[in-house]
Order: C-alpha cells, then sequence, then structure tokens
C-alpha cells in the first residue's frame, strides 16, 4: 500500500460525456435558442429627455414673451427719467414722443401676446402632446402587467 501525502494533487474528474460526439453517427445535438429579441425599455417618464426638452423650451417661451413686454417698457421708463428732452419733443401736430411711446406699448403687449401664443402652438404644444401620448402608453404597458 501506498501513502499519498495531503498536498498530492489529483486530476480533476473528466466530464461524463465529450463536447463532440464520440461516434460519427450520433445526431448532432440542437443550437441552444437564442434569446428573444426585446426592444429596450423606455426610461421612466419622470427622467425622460422629453421632459427637459419641454421645460427649456417653455422656458424659453416664457423669456421671450416677457423680455418683449418688460423690455419696451423698461425702454419707455429710462427714457422718461433720464431724457425728458426725447420724451417732450414734439412728433407730428403737436403729440409729445412720450405719449406716442406710451400708445405704442398697449401694441408691443399684444405682440408679446401673439409671440407667446405661437411660440405654444409651434414648439410647447406639440412637444407637450408627445410626451402625453408617451405618458398614456407606459400607463397602458404598466396596467398590462
Amino acid at each position: 500500500m501506498s501513502y499519498d501525502p495531503p498536498h498530492a494533487s489529483y486530476p480533476s474528474p473528466q466530464p461524463s460525456s465529450p463536447s463532440y460526439p464520440t461516434y460519427p453517427w450520433q445526431p448532432v445535438a440542437p443550437p441552444e435558442p437564442a434569446p428573444p429579441v426585446r426592444r429596450p425599455q423606455r426610461e421612466p417618464l419622470g427622467h425622460h429627455s422629453d421632459l427637459r426638452v419641454l421645460r427649456s423650451a417653455y422656458r424659453w417661451q416664457r423669456r421671450t414673451a416677457t423680455l418683449t413686454a418688460l423690455g419696451y417698457f423698461t425702454l419707455f421708463l429710462v427714457l422718461s427719467a433720464y431724457a425728458p428732452g426725447v420724451m417732450t419733443s414734439t412728433v407730428a401736430d403737436g403729440i409729445p414722443a412720450g405719449l406716442l411711446l406710451a400708445l405704442v406699448q398697449l401694441p408691443v403687449t399684444w405682440l408679446a401676446i401673439a409671440l407667446y401664443e405661437h411660440t405654444a402652438r409651434r414648439y410647447v404644444d406639440p412637444l407637450a402632446e408627445r410626451i402625453r401620448r408617451h405618458a398614456e402608453l407606459d400607463a397602458r404597458r404598466g396596467a398590462a402587467r
């Protein structure tokens, strides 16, 4: 009888069947089925990039309309305070420039409102509608699970 020391290495056991066919007439094993291809799941709506785009479009819209109306009003106030000669000068038939600039403020405000509505219809509303449709789809998918 021979004694094997505990640190001696033993050969690892061989698998019960080789990975290749032993005999040529053996049928070939069918390949593993491929996992189903799924579309990548979209991010949750709260982290969606469309919301960031919508916020920036809405921010641009507010700033443009606000700066249009307030910019003209600020110009009118600055001219009133620092250029009284310009405001009291007559433009046509005794109408002072200050009165004319004050009357023009109403159409400028209307222009700001029209600009706000135009950018809403053109840029912000389509983005909001697209996000609304995606939210409805996400809600339907969540309810189907």
